[in-house]
């Protein structure tokens, strides 16, 4: 019987305002490229998981300036390949220079507080492992998380990055609990869902947008409504 769930951190619990892709469509659209903020969503998400992948070999703040620029260079090229556009230098130098220059305010998705608060009231233990590596302490407490998560697990605290099973264990050692007693809910699938699962937790991925395709056998919800249907129906 899962006792503790614990949760990934972006695109899982939290989002962007203004949302990425439109901004980025935006860029591409005055450097006289035509692309929406959909055609884009999707190459973002295989984007995204290859940058945190480089994150959890070795931690961005902790690469040269250098190896920064090379590394945020490759996320774009990949993002543009994945969307059909021609991922010339110039447009890649462009595409870093003006999303740097936006102010993007981290917001909740819409269903977080309410799904987190009824696990909660049913008595799960509800925490959250991330790669981040700072404090995210006020962040939590401005977003109103701080009351609902009995377990916040970082790298940053730890010393270890997801998928490394011993993010996950101490995890659930927190949490007072056996990793087979634990679910791990997250969007990227090698990361956090593998991840989990390689640590001996359920890893459940969570994908808002239809992304993924049916061969993975883990369990994929499209929200955190559906997680606490799972749960509550699991429990009988």
């Amino acid at each position: 019987m899962i006792k503790a769930v614990f949760f990934d951190l972006y695109q899982t619990l939290i989002n962007y305002d203004p949302p990425r892709e439109a901004q980025l469509a935006h860029i591409i659209n005055d450097y006289g490229i035509e692309v929406t903020a959909d055609a884009l969503r999707r190459p973002m998400v295989i984007a995204d998981e290859f940058i945190y992948e480089e994150h959890s070999r070795l931690p961005i703040s902790k690469r040269s300036e250098k190896e920064q620029k090379t590394l945020f260079a490759k996320y774009q090229s990949i993002l543009l390949k994945e969307a059909g556009i021609d991922p010339a230098p110039e447009l890649i130098r462009n595409n870093i220079v003006k999303m740097q220059q936006i102010k993007f305010n981290r917001v909740l998705f819409d269903d977080v507080l309410p799904a987190l608060e009824q696990l909660k009231q049913n008595g799960f233990i509800l925490g959250l492992i991330s790669n981040i590596d700072s404090d995210i302490t006020p962040l939590f407490d401005k977003l109103k998380l701080t009351p609902l998560l009995n377990v916040v697990v970082t790298s940053r605290d730890t010393g270890y990055h997801k998928p490394q099973p011993e993010i996950f264990n101490e995890a659930a050692r927190q949490a007072g609990v056996k990793a087979g007693e634990s679910m791990y809910i997250g969007d990227q699938y090698q990361i956090d869902v593998l991840g989990g699962k390689e640590a001996g937790m359920q890893g459940v991925l969570l994908d808002r947008n239809g992304y993924f395709n049916e061969d993975i056998k883990e369990l994929i919800i499209k929200d955190l409504y559906q997680l606490v249907d799972y749960l509550l129906n699991e429990r009988g």
